[in-house]
């Protein structure tokens, strides 16, 4: 794990491409609520989701967390499989990494965003698609089934039709995919972010919506996967980082199992993790009861994830929270009419 001090995180999280033999980026930081702020406050500055800053503080209100709460900011990811080409998506961990192709004589990146994803029974495809098309301003005719399910909801009618604007569900910008009706976009609602709040499309903070469209072309391929455990190496030491799965995407494995199953490829001659004196089992298995989305330690040796976070010196967080006027399709301090294309 690397651990962060100052607060000087900015949208979006980018790194450079790890070199051979390292799967992981960025750092975990630590801070004390100031000012009022939220969990959801802290966790948009950083560029993460509702699940991600909830999961790594069980036991902190998200609301109201004291002034003196030590509240883990978990900006270290765990890059999914390669290839690592174009827009990866992982419906578990709600989080997209772009992968965009280097300028000539620069060093390969990685870009990533947190993510709102499908609610229950309505599951985003697995699978390789591509970018067909972008749309700045975007329209949205509400399909019947969706207009039927609010209504069922809700009791009255639901729109037809959202002109463009801010108050669109979709946001200002929006990327559509080779799989039917499923777009990459901002929304209306930025604090559903890392929730489950979509017909199976892929919602984006309205700041990041702006950030990745004009980075993505027409024709940039996408894939979209289902792991709720993702295992990689940084210095010589192996780490997991488990998500809680989606019911929506059933497997026959348990979550255990595919612990296990993520760490073979990174041990000598594939052996049995279960096995190999290398892989201390109980971190593996309090990783997968804690589900905390946090890259953690289970190389035998290796100080255990709850010292190492406590190691952390805590930096006051004294930002303003971002308010209601927040809570809106257009990027905080943007204008709608200057959303990029």
């Amino acid at each position: 794990m690397a651990v962060g001090g100052g607060i000087n995180a900015a949208h979006a999280a980018s790194f450079a491409l790890p070199s051979a033999g390292t799967e992981i980026v960025g750092t975990v930081h630590v801070v004390h609520p100031r000012n009022g702020n939220t969990l959801l406050d802290i966790a948009r500055h950083y560029d993460l989701g509702y699940q991600e800053i909830a999961a790594a503080n069980p036991g902190i209100s998200i609301w109201l967390p004291p002034p003196d709460a030590r509240v883990v900011v978990p900006t270290e990811f765990i890059l999914p499989p390669k290839p690592w080409t174009g827009i990866v998506v992982n419906i578990p961990e709600r989080r997209l990494f772009y992968f965009p192709k280097p300028r000539h004589g620069a060093a390969p990146r990685v870009i990533t965003f947190p993510l709102g994803i499908a609610r229950e029974g309505w599951p985003t495809p697995l699978g390789r698609t591509r970018i067909i098309a972008k749309f700045k301003n975007p329209s949205w005719i509400v399909p019947q089934s969706i207009r039927r399910e609010h209504e069922q909801q809700d009791g009255r009618p639901f729109p037809r039709y959202f002109p463009p604007g801010p108050d669109n569900p979709m946001g200002m910008l929006a990327l559509e995919t080779g799989f039917s009706e499923i777009f990459i976009h901002g929304t209306d609602k930025p604090w559903g972010v890392g929730m489950r709040p979509s017909h199976g499309c892929l919602h984006l903070y309205p700041e990041d919506a702006a950030e990745l469209f004009p980075m993505v072309r027409r024709g940039t391929p996408v894939r979209i996967i289902n792991d709720p455990v993702a295992a990689g190496r940084r210095r010589g030491k192996l780490y997991i980082a488990v998500f809680e799965p989606v019911a929506d995407y059933p497997h026959a494995e348990s979550l255990p199992t595919r612990a296990v199953a993520a760490l073979v490829p990174y041990l000598p001659h594939r052996a049995d993790p279960l096995l190999s004196s290398a892989i201390d089992l109980q971190r593996m298995q309090a990783a997968v009861k804690r589900r905390s989305g946090i890259p953690t330690p289970v190389s035998s040796g290796v100080p255990p994830l709850d010292r190492m976070l406590a190691e952390i010196k805590a930096q006051p967080y004294k930002l303003p929270p971002y308010g209601i006027q927040a809570n809106t399709g257009v990027a905080p301090g943007a204008d709608s009419s200057t959303v990029s294309e």
